[in-house]
């Protein structure tokens, strides 16, 4: 699989998969969906759904999926596995597939996921994807996995976790953004003053590390082991 993350999350197994499975709990917590839900055909395994991605306030990127999952397995653990395509002409993604596996720890669940997806657009959309979208993808995952995480851990709900994360940047940013228009006025020694601050400023905005009730990327494994693996239901499924 393209991309991986992975966080161990303090909480039982039954929550953490309730608000990972339901779709109107999924789209909640996480960033790269506004919206989950199952078409009305889906009953049993797999079950069709859709989703939807408002990138602009004008512009709102749709696809569908297919997905399955196993709750009873002889590990312990559980799995489930999706593919989904987008139809529309301005989504990079075209189609694509992946895993979420949770395997019970003593003190909480190892919560990981695995997926790769295919860009359209030809040579731009490859390089595009490449240095931009697929980084952000990965960065969006990880993000939203400890925000799940803070909600089943803490009880910080998705929405005041990006209430703090929004405050946070805000506070990151007049950190450097105050210095350096104190530095553009025409006062002197203010202005000789502002200098050394906007450094400081900068080194604290880049260092200072995230409320421990903050969303933060960084918290989650970003590498697979040389043990992940895809699990078998993914080959089951067919494309939506």
């Amino acid at each position: 699989m393209g991309l991986y993350v992975e966080a161990r999350v303090r909480t039982d197994l039954d929550t953490l998969w309730e608000r990972s499975q339901d779709p109107a709990l999924h789209q909640r917590w996480d960033l790269r969906f506004t919206e989950i839900a199952y078409l009305p055909d889906a009953e049993g395994e797999p079950r069709r759904f859709r989703y939807a991605t408002r990138v602009l306030p004008f512009l709102v990127v749709a696809g569908t999926g297919v997905s399955a999952g196993e709750r009873h397995r002889a590990g312990g653990d559980r799995v489930s596995a999706l593919r989904f395509s987008s139809p529309h002409p301005l989504s990079l993604l075209a189609e694509g597939s992946g895993y979420w596996r949770y395997v019970p720890e003593r003190d909480g669940v190892r919560f990981l996921t695995g997926y790769d997806y295919r860009p359209r657009w030809g040579r731009f959309g490859r390089i595009a994807d490449r240095l931009l979208f697929r980084p952000l993808m990965g960065w969006a995952t990880a993000w939203s996995f400890d925000r799940l995480r803070l909600w089943c851990e803490h009880g910080v709900t998705p929405e005041r976790a990006r209430a703090h994360w929004l405050l946070e940047v805000l506070a990151r940013v007049l950190l450097v953004a105050v210095p350096v228009t104190a530095g553009a006025l025409p006062l002197g020694a203010v202005s000789l003053a502002a200098v050394p601050l906007t450094v400081l400023g900068l080194v604290a905005a880049l260092l200072v590390p995230p409320s421990p009730r903050t969303p933060a990327a960084r918290r989650c494994l970003r590498t697979a082991s040389s043990r992940s693996r895809a699990p078998r239901l993914l080959a089951t499924l067919e494309g939506p």
